[in-house]
């Protein structure tokens, strides 16, 4: 038999349910039996809720069409698992959300274009036009949207009508200072990444680094997470921290939290092209 390679297409599946005895077995030796390679394997268990979780990454020898559905019935089916599964070469299409900062949204351009986040970037939709030049220079779908408060759901609809035209698989709001009302998050047809210039859940809402300089704390942090109806609440994906001293302005705190904002917002939309994500009630699983 060929040695496999990374070129081939592999299916990834993220699965959760019910935990009872030889899951593991049963996915592995499936795989086996149809004579796929595991490339990736891990999994979790909450004992408190009796719940298990698992990613596991494959190639398989046969079609990729069939092996996937074929897999959808044994999870979905005899394990009764709640299944998210994907292949590698379908490239999945990202969203960006942005008003008038520009460090988060550069920095997931240029990661894009290094190849360090497999995906393409399909529109950018903003509040303003300060970005529209810094867009269309790299070749950017740009779409300005204004929002008030008088013409919001007006907005948001014209919103979800350019990201269904655009086919948008994750949405990702790269500093885009507005708040997603319920409605669009249940009709815009793509999860939604937020980055929150806090370590949540301290400091929520507006002017986090300014509630922190007041504070007098000795860390500030960023949050990247999934947004909800509930307000800078949604599961939480990744988080990092800094410290800071009575030395620091407020400048200082924007300056370094900037810093943090995008190194959080890079990590948190690369585990989820890379499906390492499952989210839970209100927390989520991020497998290494």
């Amino acid at each position: 038999m060929a040695a496999f390679t990374d070129k081939k297409e592999r299916i990834t599946a993220l699965m959760h349910g019910k935990d009872r005895p030889g899951i593991v077995a049963r996915v592995s030796g499936w795989i086996y039996a149809r004579g796929g390679n595991i490339l990736h394997a891990d999994q979790h268990h909450d004992n408190e809720n009796g719940i298990f979780f698992q990613r596991v990454e494959w190639v398989p020898a046969g079609g990729v069409a069939e092996e996937v559905e074929l897999f959808k019935k044994l999870a979905e089916g005899e394990l009764e698992m709640e299944l998210k599964i994907s292949v590698s070469s379908a490239k999945p299409k990202l969203a960006i959300m942005v008003s008038k900062f520009e460090h988060c949204f550069i920095d997931l351009i240029m990661r894009v274009r290094m190849g360090e986040l497999d995906c393409d970037i399909s529109c950018v939709i903003s509040n303003h036009e300060k970005l529209r030049a810094l867009s269309e220079t790299f070749g950017l779908k740009f779409y300005c949207v204004s929002v008030s408060a008088e013409n919001k759901a007006a907005a948001e609809a014209r919103q979800i009508e350019i990201l269904r035209e655009c086919g948008a698989d994750l949405i990702v709001m790269a500093r885009y200072m507005q708040i997603l009302s319920p409605e669009f998050l249940r009709n815009c047809g793509a999860p939604v990444i937020n980055i929150h210039h806090s370590f949540l859940p301290a400091f929520a809402g507006a002017k986090p680094y300014h509630q922190a300089y007041r504070r007098g704390v000795k860390i500030i942090g960023a949050t990247a997470h999934y947004a909800t109806a509930d307000l800078d609440e949604g599961p939480i994906i990744a988080q990092d921290v800094t410290t800071i001293s009575h030395r620091n302005t407020v400048d200082d705190l924007i300056r370094k939290g900037r810093e943090l904002e995008r190194t959080v917002l890079a990590s948190a939309v690369r585990w989820h092209l890379q499906n390492r994500i499952l989210a839970y009630k209100n927390k989520t699983v991020v497998f290494d």
